[in-house]
């Protein structure tokens, strides 16, 4: 099933154009549209996932080296507040592949279509990511009255029955702010790279598609989560397949949704 075949589906209109309505499993779809992608233009692909897994490598290897592990929690958190802006570049891979235009790194990198437009839209995700570690550290000191636990001992300690509550919150906090930045990103990025719209916009179409596909995004948010997870879970490694992967996934949702 082509993503074209989505084109007699019903719209809703938004202020960026109109918005499909998809069946609940076309998060499938958009994986291997995105797994094509991805194998080809293998080098532009693995060298951003290899990328994202260096900088997470350096990002612990930093917060350890200056005691601050405890913020690798909220870090962690705020990497769904952002993993959309790092992944313009495989957005314009998987838009050039569509378009037949050359693929490369340096083209990729270098050669967005309107920037400026992309930029504001990254400054929107950074200031709601600084907000969610404003929030998680306030939620940090608050519980533990000011008094941070021994580094070495910290995971073992959150995991003690009588840090449940601290736990709860501060999943219900950064699952808050990851909806958030999901409904406003879903399809904004893709958009910004794709067509000539502002910021505003972009982000009111992607609330609309969320809106309109709410059991559909809901899959793909929790695909999201996994993969993120699992990508984590394998000390950064598979990320550097996983998130490559779920962002040429991306751009082949946002052309299914938004006509």
């Amino acid at each position: 099933m082509s993503v074209n075949s989505a084109d007699m589906a019903p719209l809703t209109a938004s202020p960026g154009g109109l918005v499909r309505q998809v069946p609940d499993d076309r998060p499938w779809h958009w994986l291997i549209l995105g797994w094509r992608d991805l194998t080809r233009a293998p080098q532009v692909s693995l060298a951003y996932g290899a990328g994202l897994v260096g900088f997470s490598f350096l990002l612990v290897f930093g917060l350890s080296r200056y005691d601050m592990l405890y913020l690798f929690l909220p870090m962690a958190g705020g990497f769904f507040l952002i993993a959309p802006l790092a992944a313009v570049g495989l957005y314009e891979t998987s838009r050039r592949l569509a378009s037949g235009l050359p693929v490369d790194l340096y083209s990729v990198l270098t050669e967005w279509r309107r920037p400026m437009q992309v930029a504001l839209f990254g400054l929107i995700l950074l200031l709601l990511h600084f907000a969610w570690v404003r929030v998680a550290l306030l939620w940090f000191a608050l519980y533990f009255n000011g008094q941070t636990p021994a580094l070495d001992a910290l995971p073992f300690h959150l995991l003690e029955p009588g840090n449940l509550p601290f736990l709860v919150v501060g999943c219900l906090l950064g699952g808050f702010f990851a909806l958030l930045a999901f409904a406003v990103s879903a399809v904004s990025l893709p958009m910004l790279v794709d067509r000539d719209v502002d910021p505003i916009t972009a982000i009111f179409t992607s609330i609309t598609a969320v809106r309109r596909n709410p059991k559909a995004m809901l899959l793909w948010a929790g695909l999201i989560v996994m993969f993120t997870a699992v990508g984590i879970a394998t000390f950064f490694v598979g990320l550097g397949l996983l998130f490559p992967l779920v962002a040429h996934a991306t751009w082949h949702a946002y052309k299914d949704l938004v006509g």
